[in-house]
């Protein structure tokens, strides 16, 4: 039995996945994967360190001659199994990064017109309490829910017509696979060329998020004119826009690589969780769109609903922490 095959063996009666050995030893599942393929040979400190995991010698990995007890019983493999992942190429993968890279400035400036959409109302319903003369208040709730009502149609629009070309590759994102050779070379070289975009547009557009609230905090507290605080309210709802624009256009493609390399986020330990995760989400922004309509016809202060996305936002990141911190491995 040759090395590959003791590797294997060892993993399968410990009921390890390949991620799970990869996390033990420090390196990639790639790695692992190309191990016990017989591609790659791991070097000789990590065949101490597997003979220490394994509990065996390493005399017995290192000698093809030496077998393994027969009477070990080797548990089922899990879903990550090397014999059950799908293989992406060195073409899927260009293909799937270019996509993203195509696609997402797209989805952020989708995302930036459901954020903005209150903005013209909630100017207009201003200028219409403040100078009645110029315009009327249903003049203004009239033009500001027509703009608001476009601005949502143009972003479903661009959700829908770019979101299906995505569907391809969604299983990158949902399952556990392996990729060809050059793969993970390309990933990783990518991977440290765009971290510095990625770091300024991280860096910028939390810094927006921050500095979003201090035009309405000053204005509030120098009593300027509520035409003024209304200003700065929409000021506050396109800077953090912006910074969401940032987040999307820029970080997801960075998450692209990682996607590849199956790291941080994108490990199948992750995915799963992910996965279990979506109904959750899904329910939740419905819940809240049956909320926020019902609210601002019934109401018709729709220069105030739009807060109730903001408070959604907020309570999203709460609710999806606590329900993966229940959901068990």
């Amino acid at each position: 039995m040759i090395l590959a095959d003791k590797i294997i063996n060892e993993r399968k009666k410990n009921g390890w996945s390949q991620e799970e050995l990869a996390d033990m030893l420090n390196v990639s599942r790639q790695s692992v994967s190309k191990w016990e393929g017989a591609q790659s040979v791991p070097d000789l400190q990590k065949i101490l360190k597997m003979a220490e995991i394994f509990s065996v010698s390493t005399d017995y990995l290192l000698k093809d001659e030496l077998e393994p007890d027969g009477n070990n019983e080797i548990k089922p493999l899990d879903d990550d199994s090397h014999e059950s992942l799908r293989k992406v190429t060195l073409e899927e993968a260009s293909e799937f990064i270019s996509l993203r890279k195509k696609i997402f400035p797209k989805i952020g400036i989708g995302v930036f017109l459901m954020i903005t959409c209150p903005v013209i109302l909630v100017l207009l319903a201003g200028i219409s309490s403040d100078y009645p003369n110029i315009l009327t208040e249903k003049a203004a709730t009239v033009i500001g829910v027509l703009f608001m009502f476009i601005q949502i149609a143009t972003a479903i629009y661009i959700f829908v017509s770019n979101s299906g070309q995505l569907m391809k590759f969604k299983f990158l994102e949902e399952e556990a696979f392996e990729t060809a050779y050059g793969v993970d070379g390309m990933a990783k070289e990518r991977l440290a060329e765009y971290e510095p975009s990625n770091t300024k547009a991280l860096t910028l557009g939390v810094l927006l998020c921050v500095l979003s609230g201090v035009p309405v905090v000053i204005t509030s507290v120098m009593e300027a004119p509520s035409i003024v605080v209304i200003c700065m309210v929409c000021l506050t709802l396109i800077l953090i826009g912006i910074a969401v624009y940032l987040f999307i256009s820029v970080c997801a493609v960075y998450s692209s690589y990682k996607i590849l390399l199956q790291t941080d986020d994108y490990t199948p330990k992750k995915k799963r969780k992910n996965k279990k995760l979506e109904t959750l989400s899904s329910s939740y922004w419905i819940l809240i769109v049956i909320i926020y309509l019902v609210t601002s016809f019934l109401t018709g202060a729709w220069h105030l609903s739009w807060i109730i996305w903001a408070v959604a936002g907020l309570l999203f990141a709460l609710v999806r922490n606590i329900a993966e911190a229940m959901i068990k491995d």
